[in-house]
């Protein structure tokens, strides 16, 4: 068991009740953010033909009534036979009866003052496609906009993509009365709980098997980029998605900038890149019914099996305003997250829970490691500047255990001007503590409750101040 402050001390430093901590290491002065240059030498965005494939040369009309779904597709299927360029969406109102799926070499430009409005009746969404729901593989529903094992691919424009959700459609398949669900109403429950989704997952029914859509009541994300490599998503504007808005998963080289997320439903996160390797999230502004920016590795037995951690992510000059959390690492990351980089963001809103987050549990498991976090500026969030949990609540499969490794978190110049607290650290146990974080030149103000910290074996702090207090 690590070294144990002494209870005074430790009310000092934190102010609340006595926490297991180990001794402070002495000052380090490596270069945690060497890597994030290298990083981005890696990612290039996607560039394309010189040619444009207008939709309404192939039939499409902005009335928002009549079905251009397949004027889209006609261009989308010209386009990458002739060897990629940018199909067009011009100025207009737009209706699609179904997904988009997008093809190599090809730009999906949404023109400002261009708006696609996406049906939301269910049966629009199938065949079935292979799919992650909750980072779960299955074939369920199509995402709205959808490429799997596609290369070089983009959505751009100052366009604005509407999934028109509301509480009368898609979210109102949540049990709960806060989304126009009624007692007597189907539910996703039926589905993703046993003995379905993730029932499948735990017993490892082979993925073939795990078919739902029709009759389910599992709905799709936005736009989901499968297996692809070299995407782009830039400037436009995503409203109203039926759940996570932009999942890309098993990707590699995506640049997500200057985008838009409002949506504020159910499991509305803003962008889940999901055991992707090498991203770019910079410059979006992110107002959301979940988390703003959550980073995933699979749920408990897929995410072991598949084995491909979410790792070498940059996130650059965000926003986030409501939402769960600003940068969450978690909770489906049982594949592992490494070398993740945040940097020169804003987050205020009594609406937003906590500014930067890691939550898992001894069923996820997974091991988190290479987290820095730097110039982020705080107004107001509800719980905590901090929070690591490895205790996040277990939902089923209690029988499992994978407990999982956290270690190597830095803070540099965080700010914060109203929550309840500094940090806040839930460690598993004396044996499986939260390993390294170093916190230097925080400032945290208008916290309510001090910071409070359970089991961490090697804590940091080097100049924080807890309402203009220096703790060390």
């Amino acid at each position: 068991m690590s070294k144990i402050l002494p209870g005074l001390l430790l009310l000092f430093l934190f102010g609340c009740q006595p926490t297991e901590v180990s001794e402070v290491p002495k000052e380090d002065n490596v270069d945690h953010w060497a890597g994030v240059d290298e990083i981005l030498a890696n990612i290039k965005a996607p560039t394309f033909p010189d040619q444009t494939f207008n939709i309404t040369e192939n039939g499409a009309v902005a009335d928002g009534e009549t079905d251009c779904l397949p004027a889209i597709k006609a261009a989308i299927n010209a386009c990458n036979e002739a060897g990629g360029g940018k199909v067009m969406v011009p100025a207009g109102t737009y209706l699609v009866k179904g997904p988009i799926h997008l093809k190599s070499n090809v730009n999906l430009h949404i023109a400002e003052g261009a708006i696609i409005l996406f049906s939301t009746d269910a049966k629009d969404y199938l065949p079935v496609v292979f799919t992650r729901w909750e980072a779960v593989e299955c074939y369920n529903y199509s995402p709205l906009i959808y490429a799997y094992e596609q290369e070089n691919i983009a959505i751009t424009g100052k366009g604005t993509l509407d999934g028109q959700a509301s509480n009368e459609n898609w979210w109102n398949w949540v049990d709960g009365k806060d989304f126009g669900w009624e007692e007597g109403m189907p539910s996703q429950a039926d589905d993703h709980s046993r003995p379905k989704l993730f029932g499948w997952n735990t017993d490892e029914v082979p993925v073939e098997d795990r078919v739902l859509g029709e009759g389910s009541y599992l709905r799709p994300n936005f736009v989901q980029p499968y297996k692809c490599k070299n995407v782009l998503i830039d400037g436009v504007t995503i409203r109203n998605s039926p759940m996570w808005v932009m999942h890309p998963v098993l990707c590699e080289n995506v640049t997500i900038q200057n985008v838009r997320v409002i949506s504020h439903g159910p499991n509305s996160d803003g962008c889940d890149p999901e055991s992707c390797k090498n991203v770019l999230i910079k410059n979006c502004y992110f107002d959301t019914g979940d988390d703003c920016i959550a980073l995933k590795s699979g749920r408990n037995q897929d995410g072991r099996r598949v084995g491909r951690p979410i790792e070498n992510v940059v996130i650059q000059d965000c926003q986030m305003k409501d939402g769960h959390g600003g940068v969450v690492i978690g909770s489906e990351v049982s594949g592992g997250a490494r070398n993740i980089y945040a940097e020169n963001c804003i987050m205020d809103s009594p609406n937003l829970d906590r500014a930067l987050r890691v939550k898992t549990n001894k069923v996820r498991g997974g091991k988190i490691e290479n987290l820095f976090f730097r110039n982020i500026k705080v107004g107001e969030v509800r719980e905590a500047v901090l929070r690591i949990n490895m205790l996040y609540p277990i939902y089923s499969d209690t029988n499992q255990v994978y407990i999982p490794t956290i270690e190597n978190i830095y803070l540099e110049n965080v700010t914060s001007q109203k929550s309840k607290y500094g940090i806040l650290i839930d460690g598993y146990s004396a044996e499986f503590p939260v390993r390294n974080i170093q916190v230097t030149n925080c400032r945290f103000n208008g916290v309510e409750a001090g910071n409070k910290i359970k089991f961490v074996e090697s804590l940091d702090l080097q100049n924080l101040y807890l309402n203009d207090e220096l703790v060390k």
